[in-house]
């Protein structure tokens, strides 16, 4: 992990350490927070996750048995239902681990998609699969709509008294979700550390739990992670969280507000930990650091002055090896190994120390998430009709609307925040995507943002697709962002981080929705309001954003606007 000490890199090592930090962010001590009130109060409360190792606040073995009991009864598949913090660790290694076990088959259901949500509902039978609830709050609304789901899927096969069995709920003490498993008879609760954010809980029993259910050795691997915990906490120059954050810092202070994480397509899924974790922590005040998961090295392979690289080689992969020999040499990298999943658990202490220590160097709270609840509150009111909150609401003067179906057949609707009109807009798609590709300037990112499932032969390879124009073409960091993932994780820093994003939001009509019990509407339209809600929020903090809505989600229809987007692309002056 050698790296060239640059001035930025000597500045922040030298700060950290006078304060020192390392030491004292694993003594819980919040006074070094004290640039800012409310950071201050906050890491007072959620710093437990700096001594998850160390000291567990529930036994470890108390997991085990629970897990061990379930597997003996003949478990075959594990559906773990949540969203951001809560799944993102567990969905992380238990992916990892399939790649060398497959005993028992696990699933993370995180999106909204009627597809992918049938898909894993048809894939596994209910009495042979324990559901897991994930939910700190117990209130983030997609576990809460989908568990009504499933429940009523579970139940119909089961019969309401052996349905509850096959349910565990994992939460804070107190929430509505423990309430909602004591009233249905859930096989169990485990409790959450309250002093652990969600997104800080990669070693909590968000995790732990799952990695037993599908035969990880969690005591051996906390053990060996409390190595890990114990270097991170330590004030000297060997300390590999103090070197991840102050290359990263280095790198912001030289213009390079973004980073490519390279990984093997194995092991992509970290990328998209790691994203949530650097995007949300930091992505705020219009400040942020942009993580950008990238399997294709060769998009690095000129010197690209706005961002630097880390790499991951996780597994064997001897085509991975020969790709990053591609990353242009002027492009600053560090790099990292994972040999095994458990390994992972020692990359995810760094990271969470590092984050926090940029924090500290950006006097940025790292613990908080503002920009999140702006289109939580405007998709409450989308669905709902409550009475308007207080807030920047998108309005006649930041977006116009475009209700129609074009020439193509294939687009509904349109919306496009009024930044990127003038008299001259004629009101087409064509016309919004080039106002919208035609907009970037040197240091801006793309992002494609689709309410849309990544299931099924083209869909996913007319998305990457679109994504992969923009980086070739003209030379950006582009992004794949999948809703509602993403509004848990790159969200905040799309609306809270610097103006130097353009997004392109992409929703569609579904032909075989879900029904939702006791809601007026139904799965595929809650994605729609997501979309919709994003897009005014986006709007109303000024930024570059089109909606395109289309008439459904078949792979031919996708790959027919692919068609039409790289088109615009290629229409742009480079």
């Amino acid at each position: 992990m050698g790296i060239i000490a640059n001035q930025g890199y000597c500045e922040g090592l030298e700060l950290l350490l006078k304060l020192k930090a390392p030491s004292r962010l694993a003594a819980k001590d919040a006074t070094l927070f004290s640039f800012d009130e409310e950071a201050q109060e906050q890491a007072a409360r959620l710093m437990g996750w700096t001594t998850l190792c160390s000291n567990p606040p529930m036994p470890i073995h108390e997991i085990v048995e629970l897990a061990e009991q379930i597997r003996a009864e003949g478990l075959d598949t594990v559906v773990l239902i949540g969203q951001g913090g809560s799944t993102q660790a567990s969905m992380t290694i238990t992916k990892l681990h399939e790649l060398e076990s497959s005993e028992v088959a696990f699933k993370t259901m995180d999106s909204l998609s009627p597809v992918f949500v049938n898909h894993i509902l048809g894939s596994s039978d209910p009495a042979r699969t324990l559901y897991v609830l994930s939910s700190k709050s117990g209130s983030t609304v997609e576990p809460v709509l989908l568990e009504r789901i499933v429940r009523h899927y579970v139940r119909a096969h089961l019969g309401a008294a052996e349905a509850g069995k096959r349910f565990v709920a994992i939460t804070d003490p107190g929430s509505d979700l423990e309430r909602l498993a004591l009233e249905k008879g859930y096989r169990a609760i485990l409790h959450s550390p309250v002093d652990v954010g969600g997104r800080f809980s990669a070693l909590s029993v968000f995790a732990l739990f799952p990695m037993a259910l599908v035969g990880i050795d969690i005591e051996a691997a906390i053990e060996e992670t409390r190595k890990t915990e114990s270097l991170c906490s330590q004030d000297n120059t060997e300390n590999p969280a103090l070197i991840l954050s102050c290359f990263l810092y280095d790198g912001y202070q030289n213009g390079r507000d973004k980073f490519s994480v390279v990984l093997p397509p194995s092991g992509q899924v970290f990328g998209l930990w790691i994203e949530q974790l650097v995007a949300e922590s930091l992505g705020k005040q219009g400040k942020g650091i942009l993580p950008n998961v990238e399997v294709d090295a060769s998009v690095l392979s000129f010197p690209h002055e706005d961002r630097s690289a880390i790499c991951y080689a996780v597994g064997h992969d001897e085509g991975y090896q020969e790709s990053i020999c591609c990353i242009n040499s002027n492009i600053p990298s560090l790099n990292f190994t994972i040999d095994n999943a458990t390994q992972v658990l020692s990359h995810f202490v760094i990271w969470e120390f590092a984050i926090t220590f940029l924090g500290i160097m950006l006097n940025v709270n790292p613990f908080n998430q503002p920009d999140v609840e702006l289109t939580k509150t405007l998709v409450k009111e989308i669905l709902y009709d409550d009475e308007k909150a207080e807030l920047p609401a998108a309005d006649a003067d930041t977006i116009a609307i475009y209700n129609f179906a074009d020439d193509s057949g294939y687009v509904r609707a349109m919306r496009i925040s009024r930044s990127l009109l003038d008299e001259e807009f004629d009101a087409s798609v064509d016309q919004a995507l080039r106002r919208l590709l035609g907009s970037m300037e040197p240091g801006d990112y793309f992002s494609l943002n689709a309410f849309l499932p990544f299931r099924g032969i083209g869909r996913r390879e007319a998305l990457e697709r679109m994504r992969n124009r923009v980086a070739s073409r003209l030379g950006a960091v582009s992004c794949l962002e999948i809703g509602p993932r993403y509004l848990h994780s790159t969200g905040q820093l799309h609306k809270g981080g610097p103006n130097n994003g353009v997004f392109l939001l992409l929703s569609a009509e579904e032909e075989n929705d879900i029904a939702i019990p006791r809601e007026d509407f139904t799965l595929g339209e809650l994605a729609i309001a997501q979309a919709q809600g994003d897009f005014e929020a986006l709007a109303s903090r000024g930024r570059r954003t089109l909606h395109v809505h289309l008439c459904d989600n078949d792979s031919e229809t996708l790959s027919r606007f692919a068609d039409r987007f790289c088109a615009a692309v290629s229409a742009i002056k480079v």
